[in-house]
């Protein structure tokens, strides 16, 4: 029998410690070296290669950059320079786009007729052609008895006007001079979210000054200016007064976009800045050269958003699309077959994801053109080919109270779900609100709950229960009890001068 002396029973926690050390340090071992060789088999990708340097690219085109300044006085108000118009007050819009001026614009509020005091637009252009041509913003020159270029090598022009595009934004100008530096154009339509750009201009003044970003965005929409033509490039580089006009400018100092305008609470830099993508411009310019003006394709349709609401009430599996609120007799749309609450999904292809996405694709289209437009009607997809003709830029002018100054009628309890109460219009009434014979009622109360959430209110005219055309109460009533309860209605609705389908789904009284 072995005898267990004090010795080995010391020897053995130290072996069995030992024992132990070594396996879990075997255990390590295998674990680091199966990490190590999963690490050296799939090392991850370099994302970003360092910050740019962008001195050699300023350096070769900062020559073709030049500064404009843009002057008019002393005619009537009508025909003098036009100014920032005035904008929502920032408790009912709290963040807008501004265009900017220089130091000296003549500010909004001014009174109308005389003659307004001489006012200075101060902004950024760049060459395009060795021969002169250059390239700015419309409301750079807007209105402008005078315009003036200075080169980055000091010497000054006075410029004209060759053609200039409220739509687009764009002005062409040409000065008498040769052998000039310029710029190369770009292709905007392969930008990405992420790629750097960087803009130099003349901000409150100061000459060539250099900012870079990156592009925050493509494809955006202006919903505060008139300008639904424009698919504007977003990026985070600082611009200010002084700035519009100038080149957006990839790492290969191509021109890839005309910086236009900001977004901002202040009037200043807010981080977020917009720009025409260049090839909308040179669009515009090559027609401006031609003749003096741009035409754009029409569709011949007014079309709305489509939301969560809308997309349920016309059976849809989600709200991508622009809807179709109103076709306009005799347009390329009608003759195609197009109808009221038809939703379009893709022109040519192109997706339309969002309403805005349209008018850009459409507008960049020669009048003339065919284009294959896929819809939905009553959840089924349609194909149908158009042929569009030449947009009419006149915009009839409308009174926004009309429809809250009719003389008002007694009214009755409601007969329909919704829980409107109506009243007809004579003749007189609908010559006042534009409208045609038998065309249209008048709601006089809303008592229905789910009506007055959706916006509805007295004096709001209502045209059309879906697709149904209204013009009288017994009309309006039994379209409405017709759509059954508790399933969303669409009505067309006119407000002032423009008309929109609302959804509203009765019986949530």
């Amino acid at each position: 029998m072995p005898v267990d002396t004090p010795r080995a029973a010391l020897l053995r926690p130290v072996l069995l410690s030992a024992a132990l050390a070594i396996a879990a340090g075997g255990a390590a071992g295998w674990y680091s070296s199966a990490h190590a060789q999963s690490q050296a088999a799939a090392p991850a990708p370099e994302l970003v290669a360092g910050l740019p340097d962008f001195t050699l690219l300023v350096d070769r085109v900062g020559p073709a950059v030049v500064s404009v300044e843009a002057e008019a006085g002393g005619k009537p108000a009508a025909t003098a320079q036009r100014t920032q118009p005035e904008l929502p007050d920032d408790e009912e819009v709290p963040e807008f786009f501004r265009r900017f001026f220089g130091p000296g614009m003549p500010m909004p509020g001014m009174p109308d007729g005389g003659a307004r005091p001489r006012g200075v637009s101060q902004g950024t252009g760049f060459i395009i052609s060795a021969d002169g041509y250059v390239l700015t913003n419309h409301h750079v020159v807007e209105g402008a008895d005078t315009v003036r270029i200075r080169l980055a090598d000091r010497r000054e022009f006075t410029a004209k006007v060759v053609g200039s595009d409220e739509q687009s934004d764009v002005a062409l100008l040409k000065i008498a001079a040769t052998g000039l530096p310029t710029l190369r154009i770009g292709d905007s339509k392969s930008l990405k979210s992420g790629q750097w750009v960087v803009a130099i201009g003349s901000p409150f003044g100061l000459d060539h000054s250099v900012t870079a970003g990156i592009v925050s965005a493509v494809g955006r929409a202006n919903p505060y200016a008139n300008q639904r033509y424009v698919p504007f490039i977003q990026t985070d580089v600082a611009i200010n007064r002084g700035n519009s006009g100038g080149p957006l400018l990839d790492t290969r100092g191509q021109v890839v976009g005309i910086n236009s305008q900001i977004f901002s609470n202040s009037g200043g830099y807010m981080g977020v800045s917009f720009a025409i993508p260049i090839d909308v411009a040179m669009n515009a310019v090559q027609q401006l050269k031609a003749t003096g003006k741009v035409t754009r394709g029409q569709l011949g349709i007014e079309m709305q958003p489509m939301g969560r609401d809308e997309a349920r009430a016309l059976n849809l599996p989600d709200d991508r699309g622009a809807m179709v609120k109103r076709v306009v007799p005799g347009g390329p749309a009608e003759k195609a077959g197009i109808i009221a609450l038809d939703v379009i999904r893709s022109v040519d292809g192109q997706p339309i994801n969002e309403y805005s996405d349209l008018p850009p694709i459409i507008g960049g289209m020669a009048p003339g053109a065919k284009v294959r437009i896929e819809l939905i009607r009553d959840g089924k997809p349609r194909t149908v080919t158009a042929t569009l003709n030449a947009l009419d830029e006149r915009v009839a002018a409308s009174d926004p109270d009309a429809g809250e100054s009719l003389p008002r009628a007694p009214v009755a309890a409601p007969a329909n779900a919704l829980g409107i109460i109506g009243e007809n219009l004579d003749a007189q009434q609908r010559t006042r609100l534009g409208l045609q014979a038998g065309e249209g009622v008048r709601i006089a109360r809303v008592d229905g709950i789910a009506a007055r959430e959706a916006g509805l209110r007295s004096g709001d005219v209502i045209l059309a229960v879906g697709r149904v055309e209204v013009g009288s109460v017994a009309a309006l009533d039994a379209q409405l009890r017709a759509a059954g309860a508790g399933k969303p209605v669409m009505l067309l609705v006119r407000r002032g001068g423009g008309t929109q389908y609302v959804t509203i789904t009765p019986g949530e009284d």
